[in-house]
């Protein structure tokens, strides 16, 4: 009977009209980015299809008001999701992946949904900017071709959240130098990761979602105590330094995959890391599927239907600075030491840091010293404008250009202040406090570090024995 069911279907496929799609083209904008800006932010989005049908194409993107895309290291999509009747319909982040149903399939629309648009558009630089995020859409009208209804499955490895973010520490996982989350968490229980399937149908296509530094997600199905794995979603970089930025692209399913699914089968998550070369602040791992309600394929269990999967874009030109190139700042381990600072405090203002920041001159340039077992305390006055700071451990001299791969929080003993500054409870990338104290175990020598929202700010500090 199962094999029946797929010449049926195989047959109403090949023998149905082909569906007619129109390309809508739509710009969410502008929208008004701050300087410095990394914020959630929620609105009304009318810019949909105007009748009844079929979605059956997703093509994201970010753009200045003339049409171009700013480059990554200026402005990029931290993440933008598309919610249809406060569900998750479409997603996409800075690798800006290209979604397709296959052919016979399509999300249903009807032109009394309601949209809502949540981005995170990011600002690493001091100056506002204006964009708008531009996206596609292939639209089958109702009627004009026999469609099979797809339904999109929101996967997360850190469950249903806002700002479902985690942290992979330089050196964590096993000595293949990868972290895997949930897996390699610790967290006895964890079930965040965990979906369960409610009506029998079938997959039709997957892929993940990573931050740089990511290296793949993977799909897993569980049925009666067994296990086997979907989709492994691959990162493919462009990048020349490696699996360290957004120069990259994520692999999809190719057309022909499908997976039958039963009501009760649970399916996971999870995303893997590199852990080698540097810490990973505030990365995500998601996976999107679309799920065809009472659909028939192939039993993962009997059929191998983990095949390789395929990109949907090359090499982006907005990924085209990537840094790391000779700028001039001078080499803070060769500077004078700085005395410490009246009471140990250090102010954040204007993009820079009171004391030991390389785009200052004279003394101020010079890294302040603090006697081991003592602490520097940063503060960020620019977070009354809402503007967030840290102070992110970076390889010395970290002085080098700044773009897409670096710096990186490579620094040989890591530590991180968060990012200092406030934001809504639960929706936001900030800390919720101002000050971070430098750790006290630090041994005598002098720390790079610069700011992960803003990487063009570098600075350093001495520690000197007692």
């Amino acid at each position: 009977m199962p094999r029946l069911a797929l010449l049926v279907t195989a047959l109403f496929l090949l023998l149905a009209p082909a569906a007619q799609a129109e390309t809508l083209t739509y710009r969410f904008g502008p929208i008004h980015v701050t300087p410095g800006q990394n914020t959630i932010e929620f609105a009304g989005n009318d810019l949909k299809p105007p009748g009844d049908g079929w979605i059956t194409r997703f093509k994201p993107n970010l753009t200045y008001a003339n049409g171009t895309a700013p480059r990554v290291d200026v402005v990029h999509l931290h993440h933008g999701v598309w919610l249809s009747n406060l569900q998750p319909l479409f997603a996409a982040g800075e690798e800006k992946t290209e979604i397709r149903a296959p052919a016979g399939y399509g999300w249903r629309h009807r032109a009394d949904d309601v949209w809502v648009m949540n981005h995170m558009i990011h600002n690493l630089t001091p100056t506002p900017a204006d964009v708008y995020i531009d996206y596609e859409l292939d639209f089958v009208p109702a009627g004009t071709a026999p469609m099979q209804e797809v339904r999109t499955l929101w996967m997360d490895v850190m469950g249903t959240q806002i700002y479902p973010v985690f942290d992979v520490h330089r050196g964590a996982g096993g000595r293949d130098g990868r972290y895997t989350y949930p897996d390699e968490s610790r967290q006895r229980g964890y079930a965040r990761h965990r979906t369960t399937i409610q009506e029998d149908g079938v997959l039709v296509g997957t892929g993940g979602h990573l931050h740089p530094g990511g290296l793949w997600t993977d799909l897993h199905l569980e049925r009666d105590g067994r296990r086997v794995r979907l989709f492994r979603s691959r990162a493919k970089y462009f990048e020349p330094a490696g699996a360290v930025s957004w120069d990259v692209a994520m692999e999809v399913t190719p057309e022909t995959w499908r997976v039958g699914v039963k009501k009760g089968d649970v399916l996971s998550v999870s995303a893997t890391y590199d852990s080698r070369r540097a810490s990973w602040y505030e990365v995500m791992g998601i996976v999107q599927a679309a799920f065809s309600p009472g659909g028939t394929g192939p039993d993962p269990f009997a059929v191998d239907v983990d095949v390789r999967g395929r990109i949907t874009h090359g090499h982006l030109d907005e990924n085209r600075n990537h840094g790391g190139l000779f700028s001039g700042l001078k080499d803070p381990r060769r500077l004078l030491a700085g005395p410490m600072p009246n009471g140990g405090r250090i102010g954040i203002r204007n993009f820079v840091y009171g004391r030991g920041d390389l785009l200052l001159t004279g003394r101020k340039r010079r890294p302040p010293t603090v006697r081991r077992g003592r602490s520097l305390t940063f503060v960020n006055r620019d977070a009354r404008q809402g503007i967030m700071h840290s102070i992110t451990s970076c390889r010395a001299p970290c002085n080098r250009t700044t773009g897409i791969a670096y710096p990186l929080a490579d620094g040989p003993v890591r530590f991180d202040s968060g990012n200092l500054g406030f934001g809504p409870p639960g929706a936001t990338a900030a800390a919720q406090r101002v000050t971070w104290k430098t750790p006290k175990r630090l041994r005598s020598g002098l720390y790079a570090y610069f700011c992960r929202v803003h990487p063009f700010m570098r600075g350093s500090f001495r520690v000197r024995r007692g």
